[in-house]
């Protein structure tokens, strides 16, 4: 993600279009706020779509729109503010990858370890269950990563609207 911003900010100089960058920060608002719309399904609201739909677009989203808000944000320090928010917004980004990957991993692990079984002894599924009870505890507890995720997120949201709000303030009218 941030070598995609690097390259993209180094190609709107490239072609002279810096201004541009300015106006990325909206688009990648609005699709950040559109990658929302997996949460809002996974908790019912939405009722049309696959999950798994709402989840690829959220991840693909998720990592878009903070690339182009980095390339809106530019490496200008101009406020303490939105650099917190682009720190917190990159922490988000990360920890959602993050536990991705980890959970991605902990059930292809806990697969192969069960094929892995089965292959080499004759066990019922209940005795299957019982060799990978501390196995299927795992990935249950890498499911609940959310509970890192949704604070981080939390707090990226908060200084974003703070800086919207800001820049809303004192712009001049």
């Amino acid at each position: 993600m941030l070598a995609g911003t690097v390259v993209l900010d180094a190609a709107l100089h490239l072609i002279g279009w810096v201004s541009l960058g300015r106006y990325l920060g909206y688009v990648g608002t609005l699709l950040l706020a559109a990658s929302f719309a997996y949460s809002l399904r996974k908790r019912k609201r939405i009722k049309v779509g696959k999950p798994l739909q709402y989840l690829r677009a959220h991840e693909l989203l998720g990592w878009l729109a903070p690339m182009l808000i980095l390339v809106h944000g530019g490496i200008h320090f101009n406020a303490v503010l939105p650099w917190l928010a682009a720190a917190a917004m990159v922490v988000a980004v990360a920890s959602g990858l993050t536990g991705r990957y980890l959970l991605t991993k902990a059930r292809t692990l806990v697969a192969q370890r069960r094929g892995a079984l089965q292959e080499q002894e004759a066990l019922s599924p209940e005795e299957l269950d019982e060799r990978l009870h501390w196995d299927a505890v795992m990935v249950e507890l890498m499911k609940k990563w959310r509970v890192v995720h949704m604070p981080i997120t939390s707090v990226f949201l908060f200084l974003a609207l703070l800086h919207v709000a800001s820049v809303l303030l004192f712009w001049r009218w």
